[in-house]
């Protein structure tokens, strides 16, 4: 009996964990920029099949939710993401799951020839340049790292960064753990200032404690 309420305890622990890191992912590197335009940067996934792959819909569609959770008029989805395979491109099967599958009717723009999130990064920002506000939607981590490189490559267009809506508590709730040690491989290579949640955030988590 002990074993058991033992390993219940220890599983509960390793799900708060994996969810507190997810959270905490979301809320870094973003502020409050306003603005009547915004852009969604949807980041894909590998994918050697010919339709978009399960880890791509879920971006797709935390992309989408995205724009109705901003409300901000004048919203471009931009699906960013090249072929790697002889299928085609990551940004097209996306748009093309958007559009047949979810019915989305707005604007839509690919970057098809990205290999890398830096790549990701470098060739979405021509069509960043002129919107107010930015958000980058992907797993927590890989989110996250993309805000980073945008922060290294442009500054100034990452003071515009505000949070997509990529992180829902219990969404991927089993997977999170895994995602979470996935995700703290991935951003060894990070700086301890480019891990900070901002300042509102950390009153919103007070808030809620």
């Amino acid at each position: 009996m002990r074993r058991r309420t033992g390993l219940a305890v220890a599983g509960a622990v390793i799900l708060a964990w994996g969810e507190w890191l997810n959270w905490r992912w979301s809320r870094a590197l973003v502020g409050s920029s306003g603005g009547a335009s915004e852009a969604v940067v949807v980041l894909g996934y590998r994918n050697p099949q010919s339709t978009a792959n399960f880890v791509n819909r879920w971006r797709v569609r935390a992309g989408i939710r995205s724009t109705a959770a901003g409300g901000a008029r004048g919203t471009r989805v931009i699906f960013s993401g090249g072929a790697t395979s002889n299928q085609a491109a990551e940004a097209q099967l996306m748009a093309d799951y958007a559009k047949s599958v979810l019915e989305f009717d707005g604007t839509v723009l690919l970057e098809d020839q990205s290999a890398t999130t830096w790549e990701n990064i470098t060739n979405v920002i021509p069509l960043l340049e002129d919107v107010d506000r930015i958000k980058i939607a992907s797993q927590p981590a890989h989110a996250l790292k993309a805000r980073a490189y945008l922060r290294r490559q442009r500054p100034d267009l990452a003071e515009r960064l505000v949070r997509a809506d990529d992180y829902r508590p219990g969404e991927w709730m089993v997977g999170k753990p895994l995602l979470a040690l996935y995700g703290l491989w991935t951003l060894r290579g990070l700086k301890a200032e480019e891990r900070k949640v901002s300042q509102s955030f950390r009153q919103e988590l007070c808030q809620e404690l």
